[in-house]
């Protein structure tokens, strides 16, 4: 059996954080020090290595195996000063410093949107690329996320953890059920300051504001057109593709969409919940009670 992979931490980075930690609290770490190599120190042959006795993880030295133990002992002394945040390296609390200072240096040469880790950078590239490495079994619908496929699965699943406590009614997403809450709390803090309209959500406002921008970053590469969502430009991709991934189980018949889906099921289970509100007829979709309005407005009417 090959020897464990020694742990491998920045000599600077070690160095900051037991002159940091020996500074504020030198008589407590001593102590510390001293249980924690009865306990835990275990040398292998070679003085600078050492081994932690809970995980078998190797260490270069006693600074780099101490700050190792924050793993186990959940030890975190590095804290933010405007949030409150601990962090158990002073590496993870310079890079959560930049969420305070707005620092974000990696920035799309495409788009030109930046970021603060880069990371986050990588993931947005792939709405550039088109790269959906994350792909469902189930119906072929591909991800960009891990994340993201994970919250499709539910869909497939049924699973709907999230409920709503004044009227049962249960949801496969957190963002869905956030927004049906504003129903029942009639919140709506967030108004676009051109037309007045108000949204529930942040993102739904951006979003929104694209409207009157005409900001349309997502170019189908096939034909030119743009689109402000990067979500309208994969539905649009369809028609190039004639990709139908979602299939009624009872009639076979495919769709681009889900919603078209959603809707067309409403013919399987006669369910029609658009109801005229002059005398009653039901409809199984918006554009039905709508075009039947014409009866009793006379609007659109030779």
């Amino acid at each position: 059996m090959s020897d464990p992979e020694p742990c491998r931490i920045k000599h600077e980075d070690a160095e900051q954080q037991i002159d940091l930690i020996e500074e504020n609290n030198a008589s407590k770490e001593e102590q510390h020090v001293k249980v924690e190599e009865k306990k835990h120190l275990q040398t292998c042959g070679d003085e600078s290595h050492f081994t932690c006795t809970q995980c078998g993880t190797r260490c270069r030295g006693k600074g780099d195996l101490r700050i190792h133990m924050r793993i186990h002992t959940e030890e975190k002394p590095f804290t933010c000063t405007q949030c409150g945040k601990s962090f158990s390296q002073l590496s993870n609390l310079n890079k959560h410093m930049k969420i305070h200072t707005g620092e974000k240096p990696f920035t799309c040469t495409q788009c030109g949107k930046s970021f603060i880790f880069l990371s986050n950078l990588n993931i947005h590239m792939k709405i550039h690329t088109g790269e959906k490495p994350f792909r469902c079994t189930q119906c072929g619908k591909s991800f960009s996320r891990s994340s993201n496929l994970n919250q499709h699965m539910k869909i497939h699943t049924g699973e709907k953890p999230f409920t709503c406590t004044q009227c049962g009614k249960s949801f496969i997403f957190s963002s869905n059920f956030n927004k049906h809450m504003n129903i029942h709390t009639g919140e709506e803090p967030l108004t676009c300051a051109q037309c007045g309209k108000s949204f529930s959500q942040l993102s739904n406002l951006n979003l929104h504001m694209k409207i009157h921008t005409g900001e349309k970053l997502f170019t189908c590469i096939q034909c030119g057109k743009s689109f402000s969502r990067s979500s309208n430009l994969n539905l649009h991709i369809k028609t190039h593709t004639g990709e139908k991934p979602y299939t009624c189980a009872q009639c076979g018949k495919s769709f681009s969409r889900s919603s078209n889906l959603n809707q067309h099921m409403k013919i399987h289970t006669g369910e029609k919940p658009f109801i005229c509100t002059q005398c009653g007829k039901s409809f199984s979709h918006s554009s039905s009670v709508n075009r039947h309005m014409r009866i009793h407005t006379g609007v659109g009417m030779g």
